[in-house]
C-alpha cells in the first residue's frame, strides 16, 4: 500500500518508550512519509564508552497523513497517540520540519535542548545552514542555533559559527541575553 502524502500536513506522533525506530519503519512500510530526526551522542558506562544514534525528539516522530484517515496511524504498533487536542490532531508547521531536516543534515553537531521562547532571534547567512532562523544561545563558549517544534515545546541546538549569524528584527535586552550564556 502506498499513500501519496507530499501535499499533506505533518503531524507529531507520540510513541511508546524506545519505539521510535520501529514505528518509523512500520509507517514507511505502510507507505507514509515519516521523519525521525536522529543525532549522535557518546554514552559512558562503568566498563565502556559507546557512540549511539538517538532521536532528537525522544518519544516522537513526524508523519504526513490525512487527519481524516488517522486510524491506520493509530493502529501501528508502538503508537501512543497523535499530538493534538482531544481527538483532533494539530499539524506541525512544514517550515519547522524543514528547518530540523536542514540542521540534522548539515554535518554540524546537533543535540536536544530546552525549548526557549526568549533570546536573540538570528538568521544564518552562510554555510550549510544558510537561511535558517532560530534563537542564538551560547553553551560552553560555543554559539548554537536553537530551532524547535512549537507544538511539542521541544527544541534542538546546532553548532554555528558566529560569523555566519545576523540578527533578525526582534532582539531582547542585553541583560536577558547575558543570562543565556550557559558556559558553566
Amino acid at each position: 500500500m502506498h499513500v501519496s502524502t507530499s501535499n499533506l500536513p505533518w503531524f507529531a506522533i507520540r510513541v511508546k518508550s524506545r519505539c521510535e525506530r520501529n514505528v518509523s519503519n512500520a509507517l514507511r512500510e505502510k507507505g507514509y512519509e515519516e521523519y525521525l530526526p536522529l543525532y549522535w551522542c557518546r554514552r559512558r558506562w562503568s566498563d565502556r564508552v559507546k557512540d549511539l544514534q538517538l532521536p532528537l525528539f525522544s518519544g516522537y516522530l513526524f508523519c504526513r497523513f490525512d487527519p481524516m484517515q488517522k486510524v491506520p496511524i493509530l493502529a501501528t504498533p508502538g503508537v501512543a497517540n497523535i499530538v493534538g487536542q482531544g481527538k483532533i490532531p494539530y499539524p506541525v508547521r512544514g517550515e519547522e520540519i524543514e528547518a530540523i531536516r536542514i540542521a540534522a543534515g548539515s554535518g554540524r553537531r546537533i543535540e536536544p535542548c530546552a525549548y526557549l521562547k526568549i533570546g536573540r532571534r538570528v538568521r544564518i547567512e552562510q554555510g550549510s545552514l544558510r537561511g535558517l532562523e532560530g534563537v542564538l544561545l551560547r553553551i560552553k563558549g560555543q554559539d548554537r542555533l536553537v530551532i524547535g517544534i512549537e507544538l511539542l515545546q521541544r527544541a534542538v541546538a546546532v553548532e554555528v559559527s558566529s560569523d555566519w549569524i545576523i540578527a533578525c528584527d526582534s532582539q531582547i535586552p542585553n541583560t536577558i541575553a547575558s543570562q543565556l550564556d550557559y558556559g558553566h
